[in-house]
């Protein structure tokens, strides 16, 4: 039987443009890839090893042609809309109060500052959850095995009773060598809100 469910943010709730976003970025620096010294300041950036500061520095530095502003507008390209049947499904769900639920994000000071600015129920969003964990501040990060140890951990939960949700097939595959259930949501062909439909055997 689930007792909690954990959720990620994007893509499950927000949807995300991963390859606009990729595209705009290619484009305005000019590359034909990421190279690997960006994808680590953003990693390091997304578990909170490095500030807002640090983090843009590196892409002022490396892009000197390009604003401060541009950089950032480039960085959060990736956030598209939140659709509000998707909050109606998650406040039924807190207020069924069946289960625990947890929000459990890869994201950045930049993008929650963003996403607070332009969804005006962000913090009822929020307050449905009652554990809110985002990566950059508990210094952890997905597929990690350790950010689903300690969320395990800090919570009393056995794996085997609960259930986590994520777009990602490298997050849900490292969740299931813990003994979670998972349910790898398809971005663009599944929504959340069928959530007891998809996953109908865990609950029965």
């Amino acid at each position: 039987m689930i007792k909690t469910i954990i959720f990620d943010f994007g893509d499950v709730f927000i949807n995300l443009d991963k390859v606009g976003a990729l595209e705009q970025a290619l484009l305005n620096f000019k590359l034909e890839n990421i190279p690997e010294d960006m994808v680590h300041i953003n990693s390091l950036y997304e578990m909170g090893l490095i500030d807002n500061s640090e983090f843009l520095e590196f892409y002022e530095t490396s892009f000197p042609e390009i604003t401060k502003d541009k950089i950032i507008e480039i960085w959060n390209s990736i956030l598209k809309d939140f659709p509000h049947h998707r909050l109606e499904f998650l406040k039924s769900l807190s207020e069924s109060k069946k289960y625990k639920l947890i929000l459990l994000s890869n994201t950045n000071d930049l993008h929650i500052e963003f996403v607070k600015s332009y969804v005006p129920f962000f913090k009822e969003f929020e307050s449905y959850f009652d554990v809110f964990y985002l990566s950059h501040e508990i210094n952890l990060r997905k597929p990690n095995p350790d950010i689903y140890e300690f969320v395990l951990k800090e919570n009393n939960l056995i794996a085997s009773e609960t259930l986590f949700v994520d777009d990602l097939k490298e997050n849900t595959e490292s969740a299931e060598k813990l003994g979670i259930n998972t349910w790898n949501i398809i971005p663009g062909k599944e929504d959340v809100t069928t959530l007891f439909e998809t996953k109908k055997e865990l609950f029965s």
